[in-house]
């Protein structure tokens, strides 16, 4: 799930990257939020996908 706390901490951690860089232990909790991130977009596009029902309009004539 993709929570306010979780964008922040992701947005801080590339604030801090780009102006003094960050220690293993950083670039390890940002990888991982990044990770956590993109399963959830994923996941909310795969059941988007799901819902979708195709219709043939000569069907209903």
């Amino acid at each position: 799930m993709i929570t306010d706390q979780l964008i922040q901490r992701i947005n801080e951690l590339a604030r801090k990257q780009k102006s003094e860089g960050l220690t293993p232990e950083e670039k390890k909790e940002q990888k991982q939020l990044r990770q956590q991130y993109l399963k959830a977009i994923r996941g909310a596009v795969k059941d988007q996908l799901d819902r979708i029902q195709f219709v043939d309009d000569q069907d209903q004539s």
